[in-house]
Formats: C-alpha cells, sequence, structure tokens
C-alpha cells in the first residue's frame, strides 16, 4: 500500500525503486495500490479482490501478538472471502529474531519513532548487538509496538543482495525515516 502519489510505502516511506529491486531480487512479483489512510482498507481489499481472480485464496501477514492487527487482516480478508495466515502468531519475539538471524536475513532499520529510539540506529542492520541496544533504550527487540521499522536487504530467498544508498533523515508523523535509494544489485547471483 502506497502514498497517493504511488511513489512511496505509505506505512516505510519507502520508494516504490527499493520495493521493486526487494521484489524482483526474491523473483515475488510486487501489487501496489496508492491510497490515503482514509482509503486504505477499501484499496487493500480491492488489491486482495483482483489477486483473488488468479485464485490466490491465503493471505501472509507478519504480526506476533498484536490483535487489533489480527482482528482488522480477519476482517478484511473475511470480507472478500480470503484467509489470513499468520505463522508468527503468540511466538516469542525474540526468539523469532534469532531464527531471522540464524537463517542468514539482513534487515536495516530505516525508521524508528521520536522519542523511543534515537537516529543513530537508523541505517544499522540488525545484529545481536544492535538489538541488545535496542532493548537498552526501552524498545521492543522486534519493533512490535512500532518502535522502528526495517527493510530486509538480503538473505536466503534473495537472489541478490540490494545494494542502497542512505539518504536523508526526515520526520514525519512521528517518526524519523531514512531515505534509501538503490544503488545497484550485486551482478553475481547466488549458487
Amino acid at each position: 500500500m502506497f502514498t497517493e502519489s504511488g511513489e512511496r510505502s505509505r506505512s516505510h516511506g519507502i520508494h516504490l525503486s527499493v520495493l521493486t529491486a526487494q521484489s524482483q531480487a526474491m523473483n515475488i512479483p510486487l501489487l501496489t495500490r496508492a491510497t490515503s489512510w482514509n482509503d486504505y482498507e477499501k484499496h487493500f481489499t480491492a488489491a486482495l479482490t483482483s489477486v483473488k481472480k488468479e485464485g490466490v485464496q491465503n493471505v501472509v501477514f507478519g504480526d506476533i501478538d498484536l490483535q487489533e492487527h489480527r482482528d482488522w487482516e480477519e476482517r478484511a480478508c473475511g470480507g472478500v472471502g480470503m484467509h489470513p495466515f499468520l505463522p508468527l502468531w503468540l511466538e516469542e519475539r525474540k526468539s523469532l529474531l534469532g531464527e531471522f538471524l540464524e537463517l542468514g536475513f539482513y534487515a536495516m532499520i530505516i525508521a524508528v519513532k521520536e522519542n523511543i529510539l534515537p537516529t543513530s540506529f537508523l541505517g544499522k542492520t540488525l545484529s545481536r548487538t544492535v538489538i541488545e541496544e535496542i532493548e537498552s533504550q526501552g524498545a521492543d527487540a522486534c519493533g512490535e509496538e512500532g518502535e522502528y521499522h526495517t527493510l530486509v536487504y538480503d538473505g536466503p530467498i534473495f537472489k541478490s543482495s540490494l545494494q542502497l544508498t542512505q539518504g536523508e533523515e526526515v520526520l514525519r508523523d512521528g517518526y524519523w525515516f531514512l531515505d534509501l535509494h538503490v544503488k545497484s544489485t550485486c551482478d553475481t547471483p547466488r549458487l
């Protein structure tokens, strides 16, 4: 779901070019919709309806334990006759993060909530050390309460790592966002 201009993701402020490169690196199609917050659910369910016509029946969500999020996902999917799938639901937050790192995924912190985490976290790649630093600030390790957001730029399902350049830091709606641009993708695919 993107802003009304269709240029940035609605929640994380990521440029379309970055998400396009990410989807290509994982060989997963990217479906986007431009929307305001007021029309978000309407456009989201329209997108679900379009993929349902292609045979998709299930929608995967990454929420861990926020019931309000699950309720919305169930309502949105149920309204178009699809099924929400929450594989992480009620798993221990920090264990999930450890598994993510052990599997070889790399995620960069691209947004921090103002007055929760300092902007010095922007651009850092998640690691056990960075997770300890996040917790020392009183924030949840996973950022499940919205303390921070990440962009996954490499991992075992990527055919190549995203090479990103970091731009300016911008304050919007109570979050500091790091503007990212695609430099290139690695020319050497993984074996």
